[in-house]
């Protein structure tokens, strides 16, 4: 099954939000890092190739239409070269506010097991093990934003901030507006108690 949407925005950009409107819309099931934390199979799959196994796609998405949020959006350029008539979306907010919720959820959260995908993907992959240096994890976040709106082509890629709803995102994968409001997911306090919850359970 081929992916039909690839995400490339840093998680705590709308991701879960996004996820829920892409199934909605008809686009999921939809791929978010709480799929891996919460199905252990997924989490074995997805452990394995950050570890250093193969780039198995058609294997870590087996039933998935759509991807969002980390693990995938730390590999968008090799995920939108494998599939390449699948739309792409920047999930974006600004620098500073994506720092204050990160503040709030990731990093009052950590796995104590160094093979989580929160330590061993986002924490030494994405951020080089620096994910509490602000200036440091603000930089990263930037340097992601500019290289996706560099790389991928203009008429390929949605730019879609928080607040910004159906309209751009119904035309940018020519599907309707539903007649229902757009998701509002994942506050800082519901995404505690998922990541707790997950992080009990792994």
């Amino acid at each position: 099954m081929p992916l039909k949407v690839i995400g490339t925005g840093f998680g705590r950009t709308g991701t879960d939000s996004l996820r829920e409107a892409l199934t909605i819309l008809g686009f999921g099931p939809c791929h978010h890092m709480f799929e891996v934390n919460t199905n252990l199979e997924q989490k074995s799959r997805w452990r394995a190739m950050v570890a250093g196994g193969p780039r198995d796609w058609e294997s870590l998405f087996e039933g998935y239409t759509a991807c969002v949020d980390w693990p995938s959006a730390h590999y968008w350029r090799e995920l939108i070269a494998a599939y390449p008539d699948a739309r792409v979306i920047l999930t974006w907010r600004s620098p500073e506010s994506w720092w204050t919720s990160i503040s709030e959820t990731l990093l009052k959260v950590e796995s104590s097991d160094p093979a989580s995908l929160g330590r061993a993907l986002i924490g030494e992959q994405v951020f080089g093990g620096r994910m509490t240096d602000r200036d440091h994890a603000i930089a990263v976040y930037k340097a992601n934003v500019e290289a996706v709106m560099t790389e991928v082509p203009p008429g390929r890629l949605l730019v879609h901030r928080i607040g910004d709803g159906w309209p751009a995102l119904c035309a940018h994968l020519g599907v309707s507006v539903p007649d229902q409001p757009y998701p509002r997911a994942n506050s800082a306090d519901v995404f505690q108690d998922k990541l707790k919850a997950s992080i009990t359970r792994s």
